[in-house]
């Protein structure tokens, strides 16, 4: 298949109860390409109205496909999942219009967002309740799992598909109804993977999609609505608390994804090279643009000017360009506001003492480039140190013990992942019980995996989604008491 895409083919209207229509005003909001500030589509820029039929018709739809067997269900995923890899390469090329990253990395993500929807087509099949008799011998105890009801979804837009598909696949294999928010800045990859539900059978109603330029009035809609039961949502801290507080009004069940600020540790036994190669991947995957990619890079000082050299070697290595064309490694960032935040935050740090090793710049011409950038002897008062860089700039700062780098890991009021590198198993053990995070990577630079629970502690979130227990995330447990 091309990896380009037709504009004329694609999606850009609202999907509400098995329909595309276009905002009742007719608004509509651009779609930027970032790598060449090119407008590549016009998406229907739905409001308050259109969201109340987006929830209303969920909540329709509800009793029914609540009661829609589980094969039926696992049978949509799979054939989602045959019509996601089949569309690989126009998903892919989709993708990378309008976010950026380059081609080879968007069909990863379209792989791993597959996977979703393979994993929680078997996981439909396997949900299970218990039986029990009650301690004095007279009530027979039956629990059983249903569906939450219709869900809330909202997801960011640094990896449209994968976060659509992490949590559409869940949701459609417990049986619940969905009214789902894309973000502003990719909705036309979600809108495609919406297209692709519907080819595969989901039925009307189900999952609902409105497109906006006004968040907050599309999903506070849907959380004051009554109908309702669940809001999952990956992105900000910020944002998360306020939807949290939304959904606390009606006491809605709540995932939260949330924000990371994640250590990578190098310890003084560590393999170099497996450090270097796992810091890439943990470092610039997504052009540093995820919340698990690492922030902070603690390295001990006997080792930190090897680990130093060559990871600037590796970075300053790296091809920049237009995702599109061959070769790119490293794509733009999303937008001016990402460019100029990881602009300051390396000011702030070189003001402060840092050095820079590579980078440090912003390349000429359009998009919102930045080149890969590596900072040393990073003082741990830089702002750097306490925010999310969403870019592809790495600070190292050099530790001389273990309780030091521990103690400095875990002061951040996140917990989402932790990365650490040695080969001693006492310390391995000892870093992933005390590390203070939802995941920890161990001498790997990658923690995603489907079959994982995928999440955080602290203020990086609440719940998780994959592994055997993201379906449980959708699911209400009922219990019977049955006398004998």
């Amino acid at each position: 298949m091309s990896s380009s895409f037709d504009p004329n083919t694609l999606h850009t209207d609202l999907f509400i109860d098995g329909a595309w229509r276009k905002a009742a005003s007719g608004a509509t909001f651009p779609v930027e390409n970032p790598a060449t500030h090119e407008v590549i589509a016009h998406v229907a820029d739905g409001g308050p109205e259109e969201a109340r039929a987006a929830i209303e018709a969920a909540g329709r739809a509800q009793a029914q496909w609540g009661k829609s067997t589980p094969r039926e269900r696992a049978d949509i995923l799979r054939r989602a999942f045959e019509l996601v890899i089949a569309n690989t390469d126009r998903l892919a090329a989709i993708m990378t219009a309008e976010m950026g990253k380059p081609l080879a990395e968007a069909k990863g993500e379209v792989a791993y967002g597959a996977e979703m929807l393979r994993w929680f087509s078997e996981e439909a099949v396997r949900i299970s309740g218990d039986h029990a008799t009650s301690v004095d011998g007279n009530t027979r105890i039956m629990i059983t799992k249903e569906p939450v009801g219709p869900c809330v979804l909202v997801t960011p837009w640094n990896f449209p598909l994968a976060m659509g598909a992490r949590k559409i696949a869940p949701a459609v294999a417990a049986g619940c109804t969905m009214v789902f928010k894309p973000a502003e800045l990719t909705p036309l990859t979600s809108l495609a993977l919406v297209q692709i539900f519907r080819e595969a059978g989901l039925p009307d109603g189900v999952l609902n999609v409105v497109t906006t330029s006004s968040a907050a009035s599309v999903v506070g809609t849907w959380t004051s609505s009554g109908i309702a039961r669940k809001i999952s949502f990956t992105g900000s801290t910020e944002v998360g608390k306020i939807l949290l507080r939304q959904a606390a009004e009606n006491v809605m069940r709540s995932s939260m994804e949330l924000g990371g600020n994640a250590p990578f540790i190098v310890l003084a036994d560590a393999d170099i090279e497996k450090a270097v190669d796992g810091a890439m991947k943990a470092k610039m995957r997504n052009m540093g643009e995820a919340c698990t990619a690492a922030n902070r890079f603690f390295v001990h000082r006997s080792v930190v000017g090897e680990f130093s050299e060559k990871f600037a070697k590796k970075i300053s290595e790296l091809q920049v360009g237009n995702g599109a064309l061959e070769g790119t490694e490293v794509g733009p960032l999303i937008e001016q506001k990402g460019l100029d935040k990881v602009e300051s935050l390396v000011a702030d740090a070189v003001s402060k003492g840092a050095r820079i090793l590579t980078g440090g710049s912003r390349p000429e011409g359009p998009g919102y480039f930045y080149t890969p950038t590596v900072l040393t002897d990073v003082p741990l008062d830089a702002d750097l140190m306490s925010t999310e860089i969403f870019g592809p700039v790495a600070a190292i700062t050099p530790f001389d013990s273990e309780d030091e780098v521990l103690r400095l890991a875990n002061d951040t009021e996140w917990g989402l992942v932790g990365y650490v590198f040695t080969e001693n198993m006492d310390k391995a053990l000892r870093f992933s019980t005390e590390l203070e995070v939802g995941m920890v990577g161990l001498n790997t630079g990658l923690v995603s995996n489907p079959a994982a629970p995928f999440g955080g502690i602290k203020q990086s979130g609440l719940g998780r989604e994959g592994g055997k227990i993201g379906i449980e995330e959708f699911l209400e447990t009922k219990y019977t008491a049955i006398a004998v």
